[in-house]
This record gives C-alpha cells, sequence and structure tokens, in this order.
C-alpha cells in the first residue's frame, strides 16, 4: 500500500480501478474523431444538461473525468501539451461523427453561456491549442460547405445558360426582320 498525502492509505484495489479508467479513456481517446477539453466552471446544472444534449443530438458525448485520470492518459497516447492544461474544473467533450462537431456544439453553446471555455483538444489526431480549436469550431458544416461548392459550380453554369437564351433570342428577332 502506498501512503496518500494527509496520511490515508490508497488500496491495491483502488489503483487497479483507476489503472483501469485510464487505459479506457486511452483507448477511447484513440478511436474518436475528435475530443476537446472544456473548462466548465461557472455552468449550472442546467446548462451543463442542456449541453449534453446539443452534444448528444451531434453525435457527441461530454464526460466529466478527474484532471489525475485525463492527464495520465493523455499522456500514454501521446499527448503531453494537453496534459499540462488541465487544471481547474474540466470535462471531455468527444466526437464520433465527424472531426468538428463537438468543437463547434461547444463553441456555439459558449457564444450564450460565457462560462464554458474551449481549451484544447485533439482533432484527428493532432493536438490543437485554444486558437486552433476555435479556429476548427467555425468553419461551416459539411452540409454548407457542399452547399457553396454548388453555388459555386452552378452559378457560371447559369450566368452561360442565361448568355445563350438571350443570343437565341436576339438571332430569333434579327431573322423576324
Amino acid at each position: 500500500m502506498k501512503k496518500r498525502f494527509g496520511g490515508g492509505r490508497v488500496s491495491k484495489q483502488a489503483i487497479a480501478i483507476k489503472s483501469e479508467e485510464v487505459q479506457v479513456l486511452v483507448e477511447k481517446m484513440q478511436s474518436v474523431n475528435s475530443f476537446v477539453v472544456v473548462d466548465y466552471s461557472g455552468l449550472t446544472v442546467e446548462q451543463v444538461t442542456k449541453l449534453r444534449r446539443e452534444l448528444t443530438a451531434n453525435g457527441c458525448e461530454l464526460k466529466v473525468i478527474k484532471n489525475n485520470i485525463t492527464r495520465r492518459a493523455a499522456e500514454a497516447a501521446g499527448y503531453l501539451e494537453l496534459s499540462k492544461l488541465l487544471t481547474g474544473p474540466n470535462a471531455v467533450a468527444f466526437s464520433t461523427v465527424d472531426s468538428i462537431s463537438a468543437a463547434k456544439v461547444i463553441y456555439e453553446f459558449s457564444k450564450n453561456n460565457k462560462a464554458l471555455e474551449l481549451k484544447v483538444g485533439v482533432v484527428d489526431g493532432e493536438y490543437m491549442n485554444n486558437e486552433k480549436i476555435l479556429q476548427i469550431a467555425t468553419i461551416p458544416t459539411r452540409e454548407v460547405l457542399l452547399t457553396m461548392i454548388a453555388a459555386g459550380i452552378l452559378q457560371p453554369i447559369k450566368e452561360v445558360a442565361i448568355a445563350i437564351n438571350l443570343h437565341i433570342e436576339n438571332l430569333e428577332e434579327s431573322s423576324q426582320e
């Protein structure tokens, strides 16, 4: 048995449980498309519940995990930079659907809930600091991007069709004269 700060003892069973929690978290970190760490201090229970619902609706999951467990898992998964920033009350949002869902939902939620802070994250296996995560969070959704591409492709075609139609009308007018 190890001695703990304050004189308490930590049993081998407790160490085994924590070790298992770390391993499960490492596997989760490596299997998801992305995850972000948020500081949720100052949010009410109702706000956290609403955030969880919004994340779930977008294929994401929010977990409050002890910093020590998260730190050890981040280090084991190869994200040393992330482990240094785990201070205060944190939660981790995991995204399995796509790479930006968790960051985007949290960013949008934080606009109306200033107590929520998007700290750092990992997107497609790459560590991202706060600035990069905020850039990712403001990228339009896949559907919006596809619509923008389609509009960009269709606009020149539409202009050519209008020009051809006008040319045909001009030819018809000149042949009637």
